[in-house]
């Protein structure tokens, strides 16, 4: 009792000395080094907290610090925003402790990690699926965890997030119309894949109707631009898929520019899909 208590009190005079983090930083007592870690963490200096622990998980791997020394260094990663190092370590943890004190929340929080360092939708996405997938990891480890629904909720936040970067990437093929550096139809047909693809793989979001008048709009002017020898098909399908939109949305706020887009279809066409 005498000896630890000692060694607390040294502990307090050292952090509270001036220069006490480097020498604190230097010792190669990584016990020390590690109860140090744990006061600064406690104080908010998760950067200085993560460099002293990160010393420390080779020396205490196999004692009874170990496993708790792991989860702090992951925590001051995430704290500290360093979302990338964070969900590493977490994961690191989990799969070193697969049954430990801390192993539901560190396969939580490897997911979280990577959920907060998703880019904005217009960026590339492989982070948001590679978050998604291990959210999904997660409840299928702990189907029952208090922490399911927090799970889910993140899970829908980020399928949206995907739908999004569809939507503006198929908007995108469209607006650049004909622009020759795509082909004369390659950007309708590209807007086309994109926005059917969106309606196939998230058939419940709520830009499926956006992504319904996209190919629309794309369909007809394929049609429009497209050699006459093929016109006759191309303007076939666009019909069809205008009488498709009315079906699915009768109140559609489109419903009048849809109706304009057939009504400016050559009426040879028009009597030829009737």
């Amino acid at each position: 009792m005498r000896k630890h208590l000692i060694a607390f009190l040294s502990l307090w005079l050292v952090l509270s000395s001036c220069g006490s983090y480097n020498n604190i930083y230097k010792t190669r007592d990584f016990l020390y080094k590690y109860e140090a870690a744990k006061q600064i963490y406690a104080e908010g200096q998760y950067n200085r907290a993560y460099l002293l622990l990160d010393q420390c998980l080779q020396s205490l791997k196999g004692t009874e610090y170990g496993e708790e020394a792991l989860y702090l260094a992951a925590m001051a990663q995430l704290r500290s925003k360093s979302y990338g190092g964070a969900s590493a370590y977490f994961k690191k943890y989990y799969e070193a402790y697969p049954n430990g004190l801390f192993a539901e929340e560190a396969q939580f929080n490897a997911a979280v990690a990577l959920y907060l360092a998703t880019p904005e939708p217009k960026l590339d996405q492989s982070e948001t699926m590679d978050a998604i997938r291990m959210f999904q990891e997660f409840l299928d480890s702990y189907p029952t965890s208090s922490l399911r629904e927090s799970a889910q909720s993140k899970i829908f936040e980020l399928q949206d997030k995907l739908v999004e970067k569809q939507y503006l990437t198929a908007k995108l093929y469209y607006d650049l119309g004909s622009y020759i550096g795509n082909g004369v139809n390659g950007n309708y047909q590209a807007c086309i894949v994109t926005a059917e693809n969106a309606i196939r793989d998230f058939p419940y979001s709520n830009r499926r109707e956006e992504f319904a008048i996209l190919v629309v709009r794309a369909k007809f002017e394929y049609a429009k631009n497209s050699v006459p020898a093929r016109q006759e098909e191309r303007y076939s399908n666009a019909i069809d898929e205008y009488y498709g939109f009315l079906n699915e949305y009768p109140e559609s706020s489109y419903r009048k520019e849809a109706t304009k887009l057939y009504e400016s279809v050559p009426e040879r066409f028009r009597k030829q899909s009737e």
